[in-house]
């Protein structure tokens, strides 16, 4: 044997000395779980160790246990904590899910609310349109029902809850905070889509705001009603502690949807017009891409015209709350438990504002009473027991052709609420009244609105934005229904609760006017747009195979996306049908 190289021999060694290939390297493996007994988490060698152990992971979804969304962290989202998803070994037993435990209260809660007289807001029931709008031009005059009736109450009510006020941010959270990562809100849609109904067209938000449509200012038919004064002292500044009460005042007012209109089908015999609606829903339709909360729009096809109608209690109807805010208020299902600062309670007490509101700030002078050319087509003395109130229906006619071989009209009714004198010449300005209200500052779902009673006055300016970043919609449509009436001025009230816990109690804080296409200019409000958005809706519905036909424009309640869809005959009517089904066992069972 060959003696081996000087200086190999160690490395011989050293090389016998390793373990046999099918020998394992590093520690010996075990399958024990415990480590003197005490379990540990497995984990891998990839893990991040960002933590040496965190216990809370399991009680981030509901921090504090506090109501409403669930809070999400989003810093840790995506990174795996060492022993995260065995927390449960550590955890004690439960006995009980303390999650069930409720307190049972000996309150009685009545479903009375406190409104008094003129607030109930029926929203123009039976005005379905075809026969009823027939049997008003047969003979006789037809019977429309108004939206304000003497000693009747509308839904919502008041929380009579005593305690600490909820979700008013009192620790110090910060609204918009981490608004990024909270989940989407679900709404439910303003009608149920039926599995027999055709889907014309899908056009989201981006294609709407692209629509262009230049015309002109539109010129009267006819108009009808009266206008008393506007009360000018309710421009004076307010002075502290002496701020006037909203007062419910019952007047006669109307909501007709256009079938049901009996000028409006008087017009359409005559062949005035393609396209008839009312400002209401015209304006509704013109801002479309500045909504957020659902609503849906009936499109009739008698032929060549096409009327743009409304539902009963369609929420059309209603005025929305903060309905733009980045942190909009909570519903029921979401988690709030103040009821009445949910979205339809709000809405509500909106709607009863803006009824009184109008009807409070004008003077009933008989000696400054302004008469339209024919009287108020909706109202009769000998079915109403109450006067009607200030009101102007004005017809307006706009030209939407695209070129001139084929001419199309487009016929509104506008309405004016109140009359005022030039302070230069002396001649009278039309006006439209509305109101803003607020609720509670500190509220959730308040976006980050002044209080009112200490800013209104000194920040006027910062007010407003705020109120137009968080009710963009709301204001862009009363805006626009100015506009279609070519009113002078437009008034806007600024309406406040008594108490952030009171909704039936308000004063009013100041009213401020401002020329309506001077406020268009300021919300980047273009009527070009909305104008196209209306004529690309009527031609779709006019490119149909059949000639009478309905259709429904259903805004989607959680995208940015308009859906037409073509029903078939009688298919509302049932809808209507159930829903008045519905209502009448809900009286009764309230009886």
């Amino acid at each position: 044997m060959t003696n081996p190289t000087p200086g190999l021999s160690g490395l011989v060694d050293l090389i016998d000395s390793l373990p046999d290939l099918g020998a394992t390297w590093g520690p010996a493996v075990t399958t024990e779980t415990t480590l003197n007994g005490v379990p540990y988490a497995p984990y891998s060698k990839g893990d991040k160790l960002g933590r040496m152990a965190d216990w809370t992971a399991d009680s981030k979804d509901g921090r504090d246990g506090r109501g409403g969304r669930q809070q999400y962290n989003r810093n840790f989202r995506d990174q795996q904590i060492y022993g995260a998803g065995s927390t449960s070994i550590f955890a004690p037993p439960v006995a009980e899910d303390e999650s069930s435990f409720s307190v049972v209260s000996n309150v009685r809660d009545t479903g009375k609310t406190r409104f008094g007289r003129g607030a109930v807001f029926t929203r123009g029931r039976g005005q379905r349109g075809g026969a009823g709008a027939q049997a008003g031009r047969g003979g006789g005059r037809q019977t429309f029902q108004r939206t304000g009736r003497g000693g009747q109450q509308y839904g919502g009510g008041y929380d009579g809850g005593r305690g600490g006020r909820q979700n008013t941010g009192a620790r110090g959270r910060r609204f918009g905070w981490k608004d990024y990562d909270k989940p989407q809100r679900n709404r439910d849609a303003s009608i149920n889509i039926k599995g027999d109904w055709k889907l014309i067209e899908e056009i989201d938000y981006n294609r709407l705001t692209k629509l262009n449509l230049e015309t002109d200012e539109g010129e009267d038919v006819d108009d009808y009603g009266f206008l008393y004064a506007y009360d000018r002292s309710y421009d004076k500044p307010v002075v502290k502690n002496a701020e006037r009460r909203l007062t419910a005042i019952d007047r006669a007012a109307y909501n007709v949807t256009t079938s049901s209109d009996p000028v409006i089908q008087e017009l359409a015999e005559k062949d005035e017009a393609t396209i008839f609606a009312t400002d209401n829903i015209l304006s509704m339709l013109m801002c479309a891409p500045r909504s957020v909360s659902p609503w849906d729009i009936v499109i009739s096809r008698q032929g060549n015209k096409v009327f743009f109608d409304k539902r009963d209690n369609a929420a059309l109807d209603l005025v929305t709350v903060n309905e733009n805010a980045a942190d909009a208020p909570l519903d029921a299902s979401e988690g709030s438990k103040d009821g009445i600062n949910q979205p339809h309670a709000l809405a509500e007490e909106a709607t009863f504002i803006n009824h009184n509101f109008a009807n409070q700030v004008v003077v009933e002078n008989e000696s400054e009473k302004v008469n339209m050319a024919h009287e108020n087509p909706f109202y009769n003395a000998s079915d109403e027991s109450v006067p009607p109130a200030s009101k102007a229906y004005k017809y307006r006619r706009f030209d939407l052709s695209t070129s001139e071989e084929e001419s199309v009209f487009l016929v509104v009714r506008t309405e004016i609420d109140t009359v005022q004198k030039n302070a230069t010449d002396g001649k009278n300005q039309l006006v439209t009244v509305h109101a803003l209200n607020e609720w509670d500052s500190k509220a959730q779902g308040a976006g980050g609105a002044l209080d009112w009673r200490t800013k209104l006055a000194s920040q006027r300016g910062a007010v407003v934005a705020t109120e137009m970043k968080n009710n963009s919609c709301k204001l862009a449509r009363w805006t626009v229904q100015s506009i279609l009436a070519k009113a002078d001025v437009m008034k806007l009230g600024f309406v406040s609760r008594v108490n952030p816990k009171v909704n039936d109690k308000h004063v009013i804080l100041g009213v401020v006017g401002w020329k309506p296409k001077d406020f268009a200019n300021q919300m980047n409000l273009q009527l070009s747009n909305g104008w196209g958005i209306v004529r690309t809706i009527a031609d779709m519905c006019l490119k149909s195979e059949s000639e009478d036909a309905k259709f429904v424009l259903v805004k989607d309640p959680n995208k940015n996306i308009l859906r037409l869809y073509e029903v078939p005959a009688g298919s509302l009517d049932e809808e209507a049908e159930e829903l008045d089904q519905v209502e009448e066992e809900a009286e009764e069972a309230e009886e």
